[in-house]
Order: structure tokens, then sequence, then C-alpha cells
């Protein structure tokens, strides 16, 4: 499996997920990109070369920013994404992660209460606590992946 981030955030997040995959018996190839144009293709070709069997795109900047891109990609090389957060309908097979619109509605609490003077320092600390499963079976047709009808009955959205 390879696994794709960005080389502008720390490493800590590669190499957490380099060592659960390889705690499942998954061999992994980590790779982080950056710049205005990252190589995605190339990122695509290596792991196409590799027989990398997955990509695993780290919840980072630049993976959100192109996740269209990436998303043609995939289709293109045939090869399963899962993407974090709530990206599958930029054409990953599957995401799975904390709903974006419950952070920003979460931040935005925050904002207003240190807009109205509270001091950030002071304010608890919050973790999302719900997570989404998306899949998306368009992606899945594409590719040639046939997903199990129990993950499909656990996901939390599925994309026709």
């Amino acid at each position: 499996m390879e696994i794709l981030g960005d080389r502008g955030v720390s490493d800590a997040l590669l190499k957490a997920n380099e060592e659960q995959a390889r705690a499942m018996g998954l061999q992994t190839q980590g790779l982080k990109l950056a710049g205005p144009t990252p190589d995605f293709e190339g990122a695509f070709a290596a792991a196409k070369k590799e027989r990398m069997d997955a990509v695993l795109l780290l919840d980072e900047p630049i993976i959100g920013i192109n996740r269209k891109r990436i998303g043609e990609l995939a289709a293109t090389y045939r090869l399963p994404t899962m993407f974090g957060g709530d990206w599958a309908d930029a054409g990953g097979l599957i995401a799975y992660g904390p709903s974006f619109l419950e952070a920003v509605k979460r931040m935005s609490v925050y904002v207003d209460k240190i807009l109205k003077g509270a001091k950030p320092g002071d304010l608890p600390v919050e973790v999302l606590k719900n997570y989404l499963l998306a899949i998306n079976l368009k992606t899945a047709r594409e590719i040639g992946v046939t997903i199990p009808p129990e993950v499909l009955k656990r996901a939390d959205k599925v994309i026709e």
C-alpha cells in the first residue's frame, strides 16, 4: 500500500500509518509530496510499478486541495484509494474520518467565544467523536472492485 502525504506536514502521521499497516502485515511505501504542482501522476505510476494494491491518502492539506485530481488518477491507474474525512465524492473508493462540517461548526463556537473575550488557553480541548464512512460505488465499478454487502451496510454514505 502506498501512503501519500504532504511534505509540509509532520512526519508523525505518515510513520503512525506505516506502523499500523505493517502491524496488519501490509507492505507500505510512504511518499510525501510538495509544491504548487505535486507529482501525483508519478506517485500513482510508482504505486502501480511497485504493485501496490491501494493508496492511502493522509488527511493533509496537499491531499485535500488536489483530491479531484487524485480521484482521476485513481481511476486511470485502477487503484483503490482511501481518503480521510468525507472526500469520497472526489473519486476515492472509501473515505473514513470526522465530518468537516461538524468540525467547522465546532470551530465557529470557539471563534464566537474568543471574540466575546474568552482566552483560548482556558477553553477545553474537544475531540470529534462522529466519524463517517463513505463508499463510492461509481469508483468501485470503474476500477473493478466489489464492496462486500456487510461494508455497504455500515456506510454512512454510499455514492452511486
